[in-house]
């Protein structure tokens, strides 16, 4: 597939959307923004919720891909994620679908399997096999439940109506690690866009779903679909490690919270504050 010349990107004005927008451009793309709240700098952008069926037709109209970053990354009440994650997804593929667009780049996450054991005895020293991208949905959250909704949403799209999408579960994309946990499922801003573009132009995906993160020492999951699309990760999270073990050890897998992919999200997930 080539390069899209337009990619609809939602949740521009997010944390991971402003890293996308700074960097996807060096590959090519034209972004068209959208966003419930403005985004800075881009007068241009596109500020609507993702309930405002007609707004996400029109910025859908006209676009080669969609990257799909909008809706509420962290928990919130039930009714909160059903109209955002839920209601906004479905609302994006019906757009999409209505206008013709074929590829979809959703923003799924570790959380939609949070539930999962993390190997023992993570890098550098022995561990069990890496966590498969197969691995049944376990979700630690309502949030988590949204993307695992999301992912299956995006088989259905693929079945019933040929939109390809590849399922990205983002781990933790900041410019660098800042607790033990990110040591091993952070992605690096920049081989985030790597792997955004090698989703957005892998040929014959279907319905594709990979973990997003950096080739990281410590890494907990199975990189081998991501890397199928063409993606080459380039930096690791070691070079974090020493300060942020000095400051809060090893994870103990005996304490609840620290045994599992969704970390703190299985205990005490952090609140969507809007």
């Amino acid at each position: 597939m080539p390069a899209p010349r337009t990619v609809l990107l939602t949740g521009a004005a997010g944390g991971v959307g402003t890293l996308m927008r700074e960097l996807l451009p060096e590959y090519g793309y034209a972004l068209r923004l959208f966003d419930a709240v403005p985004v800075p700098g881009a007068p241009d952008a596109i500020t609507a919720d993702l309930g405002d069926v007609a707004a996400l037709r029109a910025a859908v109209r006209g676009t080669d891909a969609v990257l799909h970053l909008a809706g509420i990354s962290l928990e919130s009440t039930f009714d909160k994620i059903l109209d955002a994650n839920v209601r906004g997804t479905y609302n994006l593929y019906e757009a999409a679908r209505e206008e013709g667009v074929r590829r979809v780049v959703f923003a799924s996450s570790n959380h939609a399997v949070g539930f999962t054991p993390y190997p023992r005895g993570a890098a550098p020293h022995p561990r069990e096999a890496l966590v498969p991208v197969g691995t049944p949905h376990r979700p630690d959250t309502f949030y988590g439940l949204s993307k695992a909704f999301g992912e299956d949403l995006a088989q259905l799209y693929w079945d019933k109506h040929g939109i390809e999408t590849v399922s990205v579960r983002i781990g933790s994309c900041f410019p660098e690690p800042t607790s033990v946990r990110m040591l091993s499922i952070w992605m690096s801003p920049a081989d985030g866009a790597r792997l955004f573009h090698a989703a957005l132009t892998a040929e014959g995906v279907g319905h594709t779903v990979v973990y997003g993160s950096s080739a990281n020492t410590r890494l907990w999951w199975d990189l081998s679909s991501a890397r199928a699309l063409g993606y080459e990760p380039r930096d690791d999270s070691e070079r974090y490690a020493g300060p942020l073990l000095a400051r809060h050890g090893e994870l103990d897998p005996e304490k609840a919270g620290q045994s599992t992919l969704g970390g703190e999200f299985t205990t005490d997930p952090p609140r969507w504050n809007r």
